[in-house]
């Protein structure tokens, strides 16, 4: 995700690229308002206590609390892009509050909110 600890704040091209794709390939079929809130957003793989994850990093929280009560769309898509069917269908809704930095994830396998720390495109750590 971004922010000071990732190496390449202003370069999100790649992400940006992966994140096109998946809409215009994975969420085809779905409402146009999904399709256009998922444009303000930049997706990513991660790692999370040893489990890949899927990240959508949102813009604000608004964003973030929409698409978090609409998850469905979203399972799979680890699936969808790494072929891993053993793995899970783990999605993180992110967004970074801007007085501290801190981001706030809501984490569709325990279905809450959580405040997240060092959280980039390859590692992931909680706060604990």
């Amino acid at each position: 995700m971004s922010g000071d600890q990732t190496p390449h704040d202003k370069d999100r091209t790649l992400e940006k690229a992966l994140t096109n794709k998946i809409i215009n390939d994975y969420f085809d079929q779905s409402e146009s308002w999904l399709r256009a809130i998922l444009r303000m957003c930049i997706f990513s793989l991660a790692h999370l206590n040893g489990q890949s994850i899927f990240i959508v990093e949102c813009p604000n929280q608004a964003v973030a609390k929409r698409l978090s009560r609409k998850t469905f769309p979203f399972r799979g898509i680890v699936y969808y892009l790494t072929d891993n069917f053993n793995g899970c269908d783990r999605t993180l809704f992110c967004y970074q509050e801007h007085k501290d930095g801190t981001w706030h994830c809501f984490d569709t396998s325990s279905k809450s909110w959580k405040p997240l720390s060092n959280l980039q495109s390859r590692t992931a750590t909680t706060d604990s």
